[in-house]
């Protein structure tokens, strides 16, 4: 059987704070990845020479800095990573996003069934008190395995932790939305085309990697312009089914206690670290 090769893909776009740990996530594999492609989309900060140094730290990993500087937005930046990218499997995760150890295991032994065109699983919120421990994890694959139940063939691929077979992609690439007004899930557009197509994709709940709460900062109308995009996606490409608005009852139900324990959680973080320096 023909091993398979993983690449892995991550758009950033001023991610200093995130960037070095997400890296150091996909470096630190148990089977290592062929190829780490960040995907700098115009970044003003010291992305750049974080990644850069990444590369001296571990020449050996197959980290490379690529710019996509031609037009800003995700979508673009994706588009060029996942073209880019030489492996039998794509990994496209976000820059904020931290891989378990076994993550490219479990991708090799996943897309093993030469019927998988896509897979996706758990995550766990990292900066969230509790948010990493066995409780959330099971609450998390849970409601994940009732979302693609409601959804029925419209199986969500999450944007934070999410591969693709590279046939799969160049069979949906040139269908998927440029979304250039910045109005929808560029992750459920993917699991659009690829249902469209009948492809295959698979839930793996020992497929799991950990992503920042960072998101539940937004101030309520933000955040729920933000989930508003599921259904503004699927009203795009006229569809009626009502489970698959399934994760706006979610977030919109778990974002002010989780935002209240965010904020609890940096509030107390700060503390600590004022008392160090005063130490």
């Amino acid at each position: 059987m023909k091993k398979v090769k993983v690449s892995i893909v991550i758009p950033a776009y001023n991610e200093e704070k995130v960037i070095r740990r997400c890296v150091e996530s996909c470096v630190n594999q148990s089977v290592p990845p062929l190829e780490i492609l960040v995907i700098d989309n115009k970044s003003k900060d010291s992305t750049k020479e974080i990644v850069q140094s990444l590369i001296k730290e571990y020449p050996d990993a197959g980290i490379k800095y690529l710019q996509q500087f031609d037009k800003q937005g995700l979508i673009p930046t994706r588009n060029f990573g996942l073209d880019q990218a030489k492996g039998d499997v794509i990994g496209r995760i976000d820059a904020d996003t931290r891989l378990t150890k076994d993550w490219v295991k479990v991708l090799t032994e996943t897309f093993s069934d030469p019927e998988v065109a896509a897979a996706t699983g758990p995550v766990a919120y990292y900066d969230l008190p509790g948010g990493t421990s066995k409780p959330a994890m099971k609450a998390d694959d849970v409601t994940r395995r009732l979302m693609l139940k409601l959804g029925r063939q419209y199986h969500f691929v999450f944007g934070s932790n999410m591969a693709l077979r590279k046939t799969a992609w160049e069979t949906i690439r040139s269908e998927t939305c440029l979304d250039e007004e910045d109005l929808f899930h560029e992750d459920i557009d993917i699991s659009i085309h690829l249902a469209q197509h009948g492809l295959k994709v698979a839930y793996n709940p020992l497929m799991r990697a950990g992503m920042s709460a960072r998101r539940l900062e937004d101030k309520p109308k933000d955040f729920m312009n933000y989930v508003k995009r599921f259904s503004r996606t699927y009203n795009a490409h006229g569809i009626k089914n009502l489970g698959v608005r399934a994760p706006m009852v979610v977030f919109s139900a778990i974002y002010l206690p989780a935002r209240t324990a965010l904020i609890v959680s940096q509030k107390r973080e700060a503390r600590r670290i004022k008392a160090n320096n005063i130490s």
